[in-house]
């Protein structure tokens, strides 16, 4: 029986890059995958996934109301899909994230899907939390905050460097716009840690 994968993380854990070459470990051995991606992120140009490190792809564009399950339905009739791979997946939409749960389940298509998992103020986005309740398997991929530890966190800033606390959920950027930390720093840059000298080293112990 096929699955639904959730590969998490913070920002520029390399998502995109295990995305690309899981397709590319499909094709290799002379196996069909079908590559999608939102269309509100444009920043490698309409229908492309691209990687930090320059590995690109093209992609299905994915709008808000498409539909997953038929999408996928129609190409594998066409030609036999041997994986479903969707990136900047926290842009889903809760229904889509139950359609691709329907690919899994009734074309037997294993779905692969990456992306954040909170916002900038450490909410979790509509589609990311679909994943987290409707994914047979969760996956953390991981990259490091300044400090050394584990980032988890997804800081905006302003063209300055410093945190921005308050604004639209999504606002499309790269390393210009965010930061990825671990929760420790995220508080402070959020002004969440506390400020009393007696309690911080409990607290943040």
């Amino acid at each position: 029986m096929a699955k639904l994968y959730f590969y998490y993380s913070a920002m520029n854990a390399g998502k995109s890059t295990v995305l690309l070459q899981a397709s590319y470990n499909y094709n290799e051995r002379g196996m069909r995958t079908m590559k999608f991606i939102p269309a509100i992120d444009t920043r490698a140009g309409v229908g492309v996934i691209r990687s930090r490190i320059g590995l690109s792809a093209d992609a299905s564009v994915l709008c808000e109301g498409d539909d997953v399950r038929h999408e996928v339905g129609q190409a594998h009739a066409e030609s036999p899909l041997s994986c479903v791979l969707v990136d900047e997946a926290q842009f889903l939409t809760p229904v889509q994230v139950r359609q691709c749960a329907a690919v899994a389940d009734e074309l037997d298509i294993p779905v692969l899907c990456y992306g954040l998992r909170t916002d900038f103020r450490g909410n979790l986005f509509p589609g990311s939390g679909a994943l987290l309740g409707w994914a047979d398997d969760l996956i953390e991929l991981k990259t490091i905050c300044h400090c050394g530890r584990k980032a988890t966190m997804n800081l905006r800033v302003d063209n300055l460097g410093r945190a921005v606390h308050e604004g639209a959920q999504i606002e499309i950027g790269g390393n210009d716009r965010y930061v990825s930390v671990c929760r420790r720093h995220f508080r402070e840059a959020m002004g969440l840690a506390p400020t009393d000298p007696t309690t911080s080293a409990t607290t943040e112990a």
